[in-house]
């Protein structure tokens, strides 16, 4: 059925917007007037637009409206209709009357409307990559073939509330350090292109040799004042690029890979993605689902192209008859504590829970170290902005400096 998108004054005048499924124009408009609205506008939405749209290798990246908060909400509430028993089509339609974000009321309607149709509820929500992330598709695409939509749900629902919390802390801790970071860059710009520039300006005139950090600090300084526009169209270059080879597969393959490998970074990243692993295989393996089947799931979720690939290698390993820390202990990716309590679990018979520790330990590790990292920054912004400064006067008393010495 069509999902139309209209705008209506009420009695008192007041306008409304909203979406409806109807069969036509004409029957939304009789729907708005029985309910005392009177429609101003109706359009059809296209819920195959996001489909037909060709993807090109450089391309902006989209920047949704939906917040990520309200994804959140939804997969909670959805995971709690769907096991008490709705059918997905009335679960959605419940959701739809209580979103009271309109973009994304409008979203869910066209899901609803695609799901109907026939399609799968994964490849609804692959229609909009903007608002749900990889790591969401991969699991509800999971969840509907192992026919466990709802115990993935769940988990889903708890990772991302998690992940809200974290960056929710992460942003508190970080909002004072990129503010002083942004000031700190274009008082710095300022300086360096205009009043460097102007103090510089006696030394041209002076027959004389000037120090080495002198003459860095005047064609540094001429560099940012003629060409600060390349530097910015190059910035932006890099970035599309970044963002457009980070969607190809090879491409995420070497990003994953090169995170890994970083200091603070990659240590990072492979406690959370082992944290989800952990997490939602005990999930999965509390609620009955079979070890295999968990994998296949888990394996889409880890976050990370190679974490994903030890775990596929494992799953074939456990299929031949090999336990579940043995197969993963071939692998170089996961973390060595890990593999010893998933190993010490099976000896024990309690596999389910020591996972489920596993997932709290590396998630609280992984809290600290961002933490740890943010409450770092702000003393070393401070130290790299003294350096500069330090950098800028050093190369203009230095002239000056030399100049008393022949007068005297």
């Amino acid at each position: 059925m069509p999902v139309y998108e209209y705008k209506a004054f009420d009695k008192k005048g007041a306008s409304k917007t909203g979406v409806m499924d109807a069969g036509s124009i004409s029957v939304v408009r009789e729907k708005l007037r029985s309910s005392n609205r009177f429609p101003v506008s109706i359009k059809e939405l296209n819920t195959l637009h996001a489909q037909k749209q060709p993807k090109h290798f450089f391309s902006l990246p989209r920047f949704s409206r939906i917040k990520q908060k309200e994804v959140a909400i939804m997969t909670r509430q959805l995971a709690t209709l769907l096991s008490a028993g709705f059918p997905l089509v009335s679960a959605m339609d419940s959701l739809i009357t209580q979103t009271r974000a309109h973009a994304f009321k409008k979203v869910l309607s066209q899901i609803k409307d695609f799901i109907v149709e026939g399609n799968s509820f994964a490849k609804a929500l692959a229609l909009y990559p903007d608002t749900f992330s990889p790591l969401y598709l991969n699991m509800v695409r999971a969840g509907e073939t192992s026919g466990t939509l709802e115990i993935v749900l769940e988990r889903l629902a708890d990772i991302t509330e998690k992940q809200q919390a974290l960056i929710g802390r992460i942003r508190s801790a970080l909002a004072y350090p990129v503010l002083m970071f942004f000031v700190g860059s274009l008082v710095l710009f300022l300086l360096m292109a205009y009043i460097v520039p102007n103090i510089t300006a006696i030394f041209t005139d002076m027959d004389q040799t000037l120090p080495t950090i002198t003459r860095l600090l005047i064609t540094t300084s001429t560099f940012l004042k003629s060409y600060w526009w390349m530097m910015a169209i190059v910035a932006a270059g890099l970035a599309m690029a970044a963002h457009s080879i980070k969607k190809t597969k090879k491409g995420r393959f070497y990003v994953d890979k090169t995170k890994l490998l970083m200091p603070l970074v990659g240590v990072i990243s492979k406690k959370l993605a082992v944290s989800r692993f952990a997490g939602t295989l005990g999930s999965l393996l509390d609620n009955g689902v079979p070890m295999l089947s968990a994998l296949e799931i888990v394996k889409n979720i880890a976050g990370n192209v190679l974490i994903a690939n030890a775990i596929e290698d494992a799953a074939k390993e456990v299929e031949k008859g090999q336990g579940l820390g043995a197969a993963l202990s071939a692998s170089t990716v996961m973390p060595h504590l890990s593999i010893q309590m998933i190993q010490v679990g099976e000896q024990s018979g309690s596999l389910e829970s020591m996972l489920n520790k596993i997932a709290d330990i590396f998630e609280n590790e992984a809290e600290s170290s961002i933490m740890s990292m943010t409450s770092m920054l702000e003393p070393l912004m401070i130290l790299f902005m003294g350096i500069i400064v330090f950098f800028i006067v050093l190369s203009i008393l230095l002239p000056i400096f030399e100049m008393n010495q022949l007068v005297m």
